[in-house]
């Protein structure tokens, strides 16, 4: 009875550890609270500002980024744009899916930070650490330990990736935010929006077409299919052509934003 025992467990953990993981980046495109910040200035998102941004809008915006995610149905989502952990934890709340987060501050310019929320029965994360304009988080993966790196800003992001591959030349890297490519190949990072970006897809539209403003790479350890990009209908403005934004100059939309969100399946 007890070798019956080991061998169904044993056959259990396999199954289990043999599933994918999904992974997701999303810019939540400016998701500011209402309160004065004392470290950036941010006059512009407050009921008085030039944005008249209101708990009402605010937490319009909050439902319907939270109803973006719920809808993906991924392991594990990155954000950025979010102003502060009270903004990750309204978010957080606002989500039927059974997230955890973490959050970091970062003393950027703009208050504008990142955060992870992911599904704790999956993923636990080790050590995290705030640098500059990026997040580096370490992390089990069912039992597989990965290095997430999200980072916006693609001039800084060589010589982010040059210190995590000397700390760690053999740990799996998953690399979201903005990146140029070659930088991602010199890594030898496999690009995972190349193949939709090849065929016209982005997560930004402008005048000139569709532009992959952010993208997922990926170590060639953890799998090589294609990435894709998120699209609903009520992602979209009412032609079907756009993001719909929160805002288009000053005046209010009250979309979920600007961005559509990009994924990944995750393999070992």
């Amino acid at each position: 009875m007890r070798w019956l025992l080991s061998l169904l467990t044993v056959a259990w953990v396999s199954t289990l550890t043999a599933q994918p993981l999904y992974f997701g980046y999303y810019e939540v495109d400016r998701l500011y609270d209402t309160l004065p910040s004392p470290f950036c200035d941010d006059s512009d998102f407050t009921p008085q500002g030039r944005y008249r941004w209101t708990t009402e809008r605010y937490r319009e915006k909050i439902a319907r980024v939270a109803a973006t995610i719920d809808s993906m149905r991924l392991h594990a989502v990155a954000l950025y744009g979010v102003e502060n952990e009270a903004v990750v934890r309204d978010l957080a709340a606002s989500l039927q899916g059974d997230y955890t987060y973490l959050h970091r501050t970062l003393n950027s310019y703009n208050g504008l930070e990142f955060a992870l929320l992911y599904e704790g029965d999956r993923i636990i994360p080790l050590q995290s650490r705030a640098e500059g304009r990026s997040l580096y988080i370490e992390a089990l993966f069912d039992r597989d330990t990965v290095g997430i790196l999200l980072c916006n800003s693609s001039r800084s992001l060589p010589y982010i990736l040059e210190r995590i591959r000397s700390r760690h030349p053999n740990l799996p890297l998953i690399v979201a935010g903005q990146a140029d490519t070659a930088t991602l190949r010199h890594y030898n990072l496999i690009d995972r929006m190349a193949e939709p970006e090849r065929k016209g897809y982005g997560t930004r539209r402008t005048r000139s077409g569709w532009v992959m403003q952010s993208r997922i790479a990926t170590d060639t350890r953890l799998g090589h299919k294609e990435g894709g990009i998120y699209l609903r209908r009520e992602l979209l403005d009412e032609r079907l052509e756009y993001p719909a934004a929160t805002f288009i100059g000053r005046r209010y939309i009250g979309g979920a934003g600007r961005s559509l969100p990009l994924f990944v399946e995750i393999d070992r």
